[in-house]
C-alpha cells in the first residue's frame, strides 16, 4: 500500500540495519521479555550509547548539578532513579529506535521492559561515568 501524506510508515529494515551486532547468545524462549532484552534492548542501547550519555550530561548541565568525583555514581544513580523527566526522555530515546513489531511488544509489556531498560541504562551510564562527566564540561 503506497503511503499517503496522512499515513507514515516506519523504515523497519533501516532501523534494524543500524544496530550493532551483540555477541551474546540469548537462552530465553521466544516471546519472553528476556529475549526482547537480548534481541532488541541491548543492540538499541549500544546504538544510542553516545546520545544517551549526551542526554544525561545535558540534563546535569541544564539543572546545574555538580557531580562530585567522590559521589558521581551515587548522584547519577539518584538522578536516573528518581527524576521522572530524565527517565521518560531515556525511554523515548530508546523506544524511538524500535520497529513496529518491537513497539507493539513493548506496549504489551511496558512496565517490565521499562524496568529493565532503565536498569540497563543506569549500568551503562555508571560504567561510563567519566565520559558522561566529561560531556558536562564541554562547551556548547
Amino acid at each position: 500500500m503506497p503511503s499517503s501524506p496522512t499515513t507514515a510508515t516506519r523504515p523497519d529494515a533501516a532501523l534494524l540495519a543500524l544496530r550493532p551486532l551483540i555477541n551474546a547468545e540469548a537462552t530465553d524462549t521466544a516471546g519472553t521479555v528476556g529475549l526482547f532484552l537480548h534481541a532488541t534492548l541491548r543492540p538499541v542501547l549500544k546504538l544510542q550509547n553516545d546520545l544517551l550519555l549526551a542526554v544525561v550530561a545535558d540534563f546535569v548541565r541544564d539543572h546545574h548539578i555538580t557531580l562530585r568525583p567522590t559521589d558521581q555514581h551515587h548522584q547519577l544513580s539518584e538522578l536516573l532513579g528518581r527524576n521522572t523527566k530524565l527517565r521518560y526522555t531515556v525511554v523515548g530515546l530508546i523506544t524511538g529506535a524500535f520497529t513496529d513489531a518491537e513497539y507493539a511488544y513493548y506496549r504489551l509489556h511496558r512496565p517490565e521492559v521499562n524496568r529493565r531498560l532503565l536498569e540497563m541504562t543506569l549500568r551503562r551510564v555508571l560504567d561510563q561515568a567519566d565520559k558522561a562527566v566529561a560531556l558536562t564540561t564541554k562547551a556548547d
